[in-house]
């Protein structure tokens, strides 16, 4: 059988390649992505990749450099409904960093914010929304703000806002580091 008989679905896909940072010689995280129409739906919300990877017609690989953040969405169903939803904002980090083990994330990340059901992520991106609505980048807010947030949702506490003053603080630090 020749090679150009064999189903497309057999044949042998190639990982992207070990990606390291323009500059730097630390490695890349490298981010999957999958859609099934109607099954399920795994995608960036927010975040700036490098670079993204058309692996098959429903694979891709986001590559995201050091400390970047980002946030992936997961949506899975059967055919009696939603099974499940899932939201992380996640910061990419350094081999030499301790970094959490996420499903599909390589080689880890910082995770800053993970909600599941519905009504949590509708929470959480409603508050994107906002976040957007003031022209400010979700992935240029402050990690804390996350972790923050993260942490009211598990207490069911008021969820804050982030508004200009807190962002313009937030760049003020960072530039002071």
């Amino acid at each position: 059988m020749m090679l150009d008989e064999l189903p497309t679905n057999s044949l042998p896909l190639m990982p992207p390649p070990a990606f390291t940072a323009p500059n730097d010689d630390a490695p890349m995280t490298r981010v999957s992505l999958l859609y099934i129409e109607q099954r399920i739906n795994l995608y960036l919300r927010f975040g700036c990749p490098l670079r993204v990877y058309q692996i098959d017609r429903w694979r891709r690989c986001a590559v995201f450099p050091p400390a970047q953040l980002f946030c992936r969405i997961r949506w899975e169903s059967n055919d009696y409904g939603t099974t499940r939803w899932q939201l992380m904002v996640l910061q990419s980090g350094r081999p030499e960093e301790g970094m959490q083990r996420v499903r599909g994330v390589r080689p880890g990340a910082h995770i800053l914010l993970n909600v599941e059901g519905e009504r949590n992520v509708r929470v959480v991106l409603s508050q994107i929304d906002a976040i957007e609505a003031q022209s400010i980048e979700p992935a240029d807010v402050s990690p804390t703000y996350w972790r923050l947030l993260s942490n009211r949702l598990a207490a069911r506490e008021p969820l804050p806002d982030y508004d200009a003053d807190r962002h313009a603080a937030w760049l003020a630090g960072r530039v002071l580091q």
